[in-house]
């Protein structure tokens, strides 16, 4: 038996709503939602009532059978939610997806993502209650709350052990904000950053200063999947699933920052996993997204995806190398979550498919294998794989 998604499913239409400050959408986060569907069926070409599954992570509030109400699709047949991991279930949420089609459990099934953390709460702030209990009572009396302080520790842990300067952590930020400068989607779309102004930027958390660090938005995306012997039906040239995994290594959920394996951002075990099911290596990928909660965990997370060793981080990590135009590999190409829009990831997804398609707003020439890191130093965690028709 062949267990594989490797090339069973197409990804045929993406959808994103305008994207707001945090705060900033007129609309509730249901009708977000909503609007993030449909506009990703118009991009398929699909009636929206043809859907008959949902994906999505994060403990994302829009129910999919109110979804499949709204749409007036003909009949749910798959709901799933990926748990935990918060930004890590993205590329998860497009595994199940994929799992559901490939094994007929559904036929068209749309992933997405909603949040107006305006109407809700804020992820990057600390709790707010008057007593706190469990594993916070280990971390909150002393000042470690946000998830910027958080990670910082892992990121901090790993810099030391491998003398990686904050530099590399710049050009990571540098070559995002490039990306945002073409795309008019991008909330920093003409506030261009340079060397200067990130270095004069504020400290949230060291090694973080402000352009480490992801925005807080509003908004919507969606992309619409179908098995892969109907890709060809639809108005996109196909793009292929050739890999999706989830998951972490040994005791990476472990409390109170008890991990073994601490300066990780949880992908040792599952790289491996994805490049086996993908039949790739990373000097095949053309162009990468990796997901920025904060500049730290993409330098961990393209280490343990093998395109470089921590050892060889401050030469590897320069500006130009990550340009679309001329750069050795690509990275963030539509500004990812530190200058597009922080949409807890899906947008990196949906910029490794519209770069396979060849419509991203800073395209790279020729590519056949775009590649998705979802969520580092979470745990579960999360990675995929596109490919065009050229790779299977």
């Amino acid at each position: 038996m062949n267990r594989t998604l490797r090339g069973r499913v197409a990804v045929v239409g993406v959808g994103e709503t305008p994207y707001y400050k945090r705060g900033g959408s007129p609309d509730p986060e249901f009708k977000l939602a909503l609007d993030a569907v449909r506009i990703a069926c118009a991009d398929a070409g699909i009636d929206p009532r043809a859907i008959d599954g949902f994906a999505s992570y994060s403990n994302d509030r829009s129910d999919a059978s109110r979804l499949s109400a709204a749409l007036g699709c003909r009949e749910l047949k798959f709901a799933t939610m990926q748990w935990g991991g918060g930004g890590g279930g993205g590329s998860a949420a497009l595994a199940n997806a994929s799992a559901a089609i490939a094994t007929g459990l559904a036929d068209c099934v749309v992933v997405f993502r909603a949040l107006a953390q305006g109407q809700f709460g804020r992820f990057g702030q600390g709790p707010r209650r008057n007593e706190i209990s469990g594993e916070g009572a280990f971390t909150v009396p002393y000042g470690l709350m946000s998830p910027a302080q958080m990670f910082a520790m892992k990121v901090t842990r790993f810099m030391h052990d491998h003398s990686v300067r904050q530099e590399a952590l710049r050009a990571i930020a540098l070559a995002s904000y490039h990306h945002a400068q073409n795309n008019p989607r991008a909330v920093m779309y003409g506030r261009p950053l340079d060397e200067a102004a990130y270095d004069a930027s504020r400290w949230i958390v060291e090694p973080f200063h402000l352009f480490d660090c992801c925005q807080e938005n509003d908004g919507a995306a969606a992309m619409v999947l179908v098995s892969a012997e109907r890709a060809k039906d639809f108005p996109h040239k196909p793009c292929y699933v050739l890999g999706a995994v989830a998951g972490s290594h040994h005791r990476a959920g472990a409390p109170v920052h008890n991990t073994p394996d601490y300066a990780s951002s949880s992908f040792p075990t599952l790289a491996p996993r994805l490049y086996a099911m993908a039949g790739v290596k990373p000097k095949d990928v053309d162009v990468l997204q990796s997901y920025e909660n904060f500049t730290g965990g993409v330098l961990m997370a393209m280490v343990e995806h093998g395109f470089c060793s921590p050892e060889d981080c401050n030469r590897f990590f320069v500006k130009e190398r990550f340009f679309a135009q001329g750069g050795e590999l690509p990275l963030n190409t539509s500004g990812g979550n530190l200058a597009e829009c922080y949409m807890h990831g899906l947008g990196l997804n949906i910029e490794g498919v519209r770069q396979v398609w060849g419509e991203s707003t800073n395209p790279v020439r020729d590519v056949d294998v775009s590649m998705v890191i979802s969520g580092p130093m979470v745990t579960p965690v999360s990675s995929c794989i596109f490919g065009s028709e050229a790779t299977l």
